[in-house]
């Protein structure tokens, strides 16, 4: 096993830096360095504090079968559908909304619209698969067909609407938001 490898990627998940990992588990950042590099081995007390820092419990950490998910099948995907305002949610990767990007795939009836989002710090691109919408953002009105894609930062109200005669469909990343 990879101890320092494994603590150095849960560093990075959890955005600390070495120096901001050692102050809270009262180490040096050159001794939090030479863990990652396996250089040194932390003592079992050691290694608990710095996982619990992490948010990660033992058994996590030595369970060698956590791989990470990649492909994620229909099967995994859910389902969200809002009849009243003619639109399909299906959440692309399950959890999503706790990882740092939310892709979604989003299906409009004719002249169905997305809910109203407040402004936030996300950023949000989104691709026309098919069909025509656009994008209320603030005061402007964007329109994308087809193949085409929107890219912004959420900064002011925004809204989707299908302004297709028939029905839409896209896909939509949105980063999180830390507002």
């Amino acid at each position: 096993m990879d101890i320092g490898k494994k603590i150095k990627n849960l560093r990075l998940k959890k955005g600390l830096t070495q120096e901001e990992l050692g102050e809270r588990t009262d180490l040096s950042k050159g001794y939090i360095s030479q863990l990652e590099r396996d250089l040194s081995s932390p003592s079992i007390e050691t290694l608990f504090d710095i996982l619990e820092v992490l948010g990660c419990s033992p058994t996590e950490f030595f369970n060698e079968d956590s791989k990470q998910k990649v492909v994620y099948r229909e099967e995994d995907m859910t389902d969200f559908y809002e009849e009243e305002r003619g639109y399909h949610v299906k959440w692309l990767v399950p959890e999503s909304n706790e990882k740092e990007m939310e892709p979604i795939k989003l299906i409009f009836s004719a002249k169905g619209e997305f809910k109203k989002f407040e402004p936030s710090r996300s950023e949000t691109f989104i691709y026309i698969l098919k069909g025509e919408v656009a994008l209320r953002l603030g005061r402007e009105l964007y329109k994308a067909k087809q193949n085409e894609s929107f890219y912004f930062h959420a900064i002011d109200e925004h809204q989707l609407i299908n302004v297709f005669d028939g029905a839409s469909e896209l896909i939509l990343v949105a980063t999180e938001s830390y507002l």
